[in-house]
């Protein structure tokens, strides 16, 4: 088989991988008649089989017996990454599992494109968690580690906005300022770069720990674990008085990589004990229902859904939660939307402030925001891009390839 390098846009809530073929980037058909597949684990406790992607989703939303992870991709560079866990009898590090799923997608570029990829030229965030942050050098080793567990012989890693800048550079004419606008799962990147003959030359990169997974977050921390007994109040054991329910437990349910975490003997016996000296016990069994069958994921994937639909309409909706409680849900407007995601805003806005102040330019300078990764679909991100660089071209011809497309364009140029 002839060898070649395969580009590889891992990302929080879906990947996807390219190469080159008569000088054009081709996205790999991952699954049957998809070019994208959902970052998603399902361990069956039944089968004892380890499904990604889709299946995994399936398997999540049918009751399987299991165990779910999502947005693996937050807890690089972190002490999880390298903790040992036992899974399908197997003992098994976040390095393990990101490495099988690499490799999944290693094994089914080969097989469809008949090509042999031992090298991979990644995309990276900007930053992981943060400029300065001592996690920042660990979380590229991690997933330099995944890669080589994968099966890689060696791996490069390019930001990800300029990625996308390369696979729109030759769209623009020369000398003019574009910038990038990439906002994934859990992170967001900003690429300021100026067209040239030959591509693209990169101004300045900059990037905050923002992403979709975060808006999820604040949703269902503003409007379901109120209905499950967040901001609730318990009588003390000894004496008169009321006490607030902890935010530990609600804080972790609305986050999706502790979610897998949380269905502990210890958390089922705390939330027990909260519901007996509940002021709203209706509230606390909610929750009690959510850990002992579960459906922490199920609970994620209809924020998720509530948020979208949100996002996309300007009629009121609602988070269905049918799951827990037969007809209970929650109402979720644009205009509710709006404010909870308002500090989420300013991070963006300061990120983009931040990028134009390392190229030493001032916003009018920009002539073109190019808007990358699926949570860019957001109008909250789009609005405060458009208030901030009011004179530019706005695209989003190329939301969910752009990384993509740029990691093989650059690999075919070594």
């Amino acid at each position: 088989m002839a060898r070649t390098v395969l580009g590889i846009d891992f990302g929080t809530s879906n990947s996807a991988a390219g190469f080159v073929v008569d000088g054009a980037p081709r996205l790999v058909e991952l699954s049957p008649g998809r070019t994208t597949l959902p970052t998603t684990f399902f361990f069956d406790f039944d089968t004892r089989e380890a499904l990604i992607g889709d299946p995994a989703n399936e398997a999540l939303l049918d009751g399987a017996e299991g165990r779910f992870m999502r947005a693996l991709k937050r807890v690089l560079g972190t002490d999880l990454m390298h903790e040992e866990r036992r899974i399908l009898n197997r003992q098994m590090t976040f390095v393990d599992i990101i490495g099988s799923f690499l490799g999944q997608i290693k094994s089914r570029a080969e097989a469809a494109t008949g090509l042999a990829f031992d090298h991979a030229l990644s995309g990276r965030p900007v930053v992981f968690h943060g400029a300065g942050d001592p996690r920042e050098a660990q979380a590229e080793d991690d997933l330099r580690a995944c890669y080589l567990t994968a099966g890689f012989d060696s791996v490069a890693f390019m930001p990800e906005p300029e990625a996308a800048a390369i696979a729109s550079g030759a769209l623009e004419q020369t000398g003019e300022i574009g910038l990038i606008v990439d906002v994934g799962g859990g992170t967001s990147d900003f690429s300021l770069f100026r067209s040239d003959g030959d591509g693209v030359t990169i101004l300045a990169n900059h990037g905050v720990r923002v992403g979709g997974t975060d808006f999820d977050r604040a949703i269902s921390i503003d409007r379901v674990m109120p209905m499950l007994g967040k901001g609730t109040e318990l009588r003390k054991i000894m004496g008169p008085g009321h006490t607030s329910t902890p935010n530990a437990i609600f804080n972790d349910l609305a986050t999706w990589e502790i979610i897998p975490f949380l269905y502990t003997p210890q958390n089922r016996r705390m939330v027990a004990e909260m519901t007996r000296l509940a002021v709203e016990p209706e509230k606390l069994t909610r929750l009690a229902k959510v850990l002992e069958d579960e459906l922490g994921h199920e609970l994620a994937f209809a924020v998720e859904r509530g948020k979208i639909a949100a996002n996309t309409g300007d009629e009121p909706t609602v988070i269905a939660l049918d799951l827990i409680e037969r007809s209970l849900s929650c109402p979720v407007s644009p205009a509710i939307l709006t404010a909870i995601l308002v500090p989420y805003a300013r991070k963006l806005q300061t990120g983009a402030e931040e990028t134009l102040r390392r190229a030493d330019l001032d916003a009018a300078s920009v002539q073109r925001v190019i808007y990358v990764g699926g949570s860019s679909l957001m109008s909250m991100v789009s609005d405060t891009m458009k208030a901030q660089f009011p004179d530019a071209r706005h695209s989003f011809a190329n939301v969910f390839t752009a990384v993509t497309d740029g990691l093989a364009i650059a690999s075919m140029r070594g």
